[in-house]
């Protein structure tokens, strides 16, 4: 058991009711670390400080951010300095500036701390603005690593991706847990009329493979025109996105529901036949799990870091990356179950999988030795 508290820094407030993965999961991490008897804080760097969020059983403090995305605020310096030799800090996210900042204030002052990259490593995402990354890790990506007690990858792909840029030994390699509150659960009716296909998440084009889903649902609507895709999720791509399904004339079988939380989120997602998640770069997707928990069935790419668990779990179906043919024939395939007893038997088998592989209590404890000091 953890002796010293425990503080994750993040950007945000660790509000479960945002589009935000990190957020999401930092909030249910932390809220299992209380649960199970360690002391715990998150502390917020945001623009906006007003407490606007819900209960929860652990403290937080939010800082003001600065204009200036290297600079953190004096108040959150002082803060550190009176956690000497009583904390270890858990930062959340990569190539995010103000924690190079942060890392070198935390390492000058002798106090530990980790990172949590969130996917932000792996190979996939290494990829993307791969020259700018080259120079920016180096001048601060990297300093950061060298300062930190270890990485927290959720991944294999993370692990994989973190060992070509900086080979240290530090990774410590965990997936996080989940637990839903099962608030609707899912009717498997066999005799509708409508196949859905859904997916759920930040309106990130590139990174969640959205135009891979638009292709792949495209040529598989034309073979099953009773068929559906349902996009809960939102941001400033959204216009981008609705020119992209009027191109491929998909506007009257496609629902952009925007944001959607809670119970009326649930809700929607119970009715989906099939959750599909073909993104290029994640560390391990919460709404997978979410999905999952839900009882409905997945098709994931590798880059998701969920593929083997999928598959293990025979819940779904794992598809290579950026292969949207695959995802249609990945869709063909599970539309011949539908009316069958299998695609109900993937969804129980996802159900369980949530329960026995992401336990949160058994991932806090193994957690902690993320967090030696020794």
């Amino acid at each position: 058991m953890m002796k010293n508290e425990i503080i994750h820094i993040v950007l945000g407030k660790a509000n479960p009711e945002r589009m935000n993965g990190i957020n999401k999961v930092v909030h249910q991490l932390s809220t299992k670390q209380v649960e199970s008897g360690r002391k715990v804080s998150v502390w917020g760097i945001t623009k906006d400080v007003t407490e606007n969020y819900g209960i929860r059983n652990f403290e937080t403090r939010l800082f003001k951010s600065s204009k200036n995305p290297f600079q953190f605020d004096k108040a959150l310096k002082k803060a550190i300095t009176s956690k000497k030799g009583k904390a270890v800090f858990h930062l959340h996210g990569g190539w995010v500036p103000v924690f190079s900042s942060i890392s070198a204030f935390l390492f000058h002052n002798n106090i530990p701390f980790v990172i949590t990259p969130h996917g932000a490593y792996n190979t996939i995402a290494m990829k993307r603005s791969k020259w700018v990354k080259k120079l920016y890790f180096s001048l601060f990506e990297k300093p950061l690593l060298k300062r930190a007690m270890r990485i927290h990858c959720i991944g294999a792909s993370e692990i994989e991706g973190t060992n070509l840029i900086f080979k240290s030994g530090k990774s410590f390699l965990l997936p996080y847990g989940y637990q839903h509150g099962n608030r609707v659960q899912k009717s498997y009716i066999t005799d509708k009329d409508e196949f859905i296909v859904g997916f759920l998440g930040r309106l990130d084009i590139y990174t969640k493979g959205l135009d891979i889903i638009l292709e792949g649902f495209e040529a598989f609507h034309k073979l099953e025109n009773h068929s559906r895709l349902w996009i809960i999720g939102d941001s400033n791509e959204r216009a981008e996105l609705e020119k992209m399904i009027s191109a491929k004339g998909l506007k009257k079988s496609t629902v952009l529901w925007g944001s959607r939380f809670g119970n009326e989120k649930d809700e929607i997602m119970a009715k989906m036949d099939v959750f599909a998640h073909p993104s290029r770069n994640e560390g391990l997707p919460a709404t997978i799990l979410e999905a999952s928990s839900l009882g409905i069935p997945s098709i994931v790419t590798q880059a998701t870091n969920m593929a083997a668990y999928i598959e293990d779990n025979h819940c779904g179906i794992a598809i290579e990356n950026e292969n949207a043919y695959a995802l249609t024939e990945a869709l063909i395939k599970m539309k011949k179950q539908w009316n069958s007893d299998r695609l109900r038997k993937s969804g129980e088998a996802a159900k369980q999988m949530v329960t026995n592989v992401f336990d949160w209590f058994d991932i806090v404890n193994k957690m902690d030795k993320l967090y030696e000091t020794t």
